[in-house]
C-alpha cells in the first residue's frame, strides 16, 4: 500500500466515523474520527510519512482524545439519570389494607393484602378478624406487623368520602 492510500483511508475513514456519530451517538466515533481526520491532514501536509508512525500517531491521539474528551462528554451529553430512594419499608408504613384470614399476636399465620399480593401478618395486640382494616406499622422478615384502625384514625378525607355518599 502506497502512503497517500494510506493518508485518504485516515481522511475519508474519520469522515464516515464522525457521520456514524449521528447514527451510533456515543462520543467514541467522533473522537476515532477526529483523529483520523487529523492524521490524514497532517499526512498530506507532509508529516507521518512513515505508515507505523501515522498509525501510532492515530493511536495515541485518540487516546489523548478520548481520555481528555469524556468529561466533557459526561457533562453535556450525557444520558438522563434519576434516583429514587426505594424503601419498601418506609414505603409501606401507615397504609390501610384488608385482613384476608385472622391475624393474632402470637402466630404469622394470619394474612393481609397489600399492593394486591396476599403477605403474612402479626397483630400487634389481640386477634383481628377477616374482613377488618388495619394500619401497616413495620416488617420483620416477610411478616408485616400491623395494628387495628379505628374509626377515629381513619383519614380526614375518607371520612369527608363516606359522609358526602349519605
Amino acid at each position: 500500500m502506497d502512503g497517500e492510500t494510506l493518508t485518504w483511508i485516515f481522511v475519508i475513514g474519520g469522515i464516515i466515523l464522525m457521520v456514524l456519530e449521528t447514527v451510533l451517538p456515543t462520543g467514541m466515533s467522533m473522537v476515532l474520527g477526529f483523529s483520523g481526520l487529523v492524521i490524514g491532514i497532517l499526512r498530506l501536509i507532509g508529516l507521518f510519512g512513515d505508515p507505523v508512525t501515522a498509525t501510532l500517531a492515530w493511536v495515541a491521539l485518540s487516546t489523548v482524545l478520548t481520555v481528555s474528551a469524556l468529561p466533557f462528554i459526561k457533562k453535556y451529553f450525557g444520558g438522563e439519570t434519576s434516583y429514587k430512594y426505594a424503601d419498601e419499608d418506609y414505603e409501606a408504613m401507615d397504609q390501610i389494607v384488608d385482613v384476608v384470614e385472622d391475624i393474632d399476636e402470637l402466630s404469622n399465620e394470619g394474612r393481609i393484602r397489600y399492593q394486591g399480593i396476599s403477605w403474612q401478618a402479626r397483630s400487634m395486640e389481640g386477634i383481628i378478624p377477616a374482613g377488618t382494616q388495619v394500619r401497616i406499622k413495620y416488617r420483620e422478615n416477610t411478616t408485616w406487623i400491623v395494628e387495628p384502625v379505628d374509626k377515629l384514625d381513619e383519614p380526614v378525607n375518607q371520612k369527608l368520602k363516606e359522609s358526602n355518599k349519605g
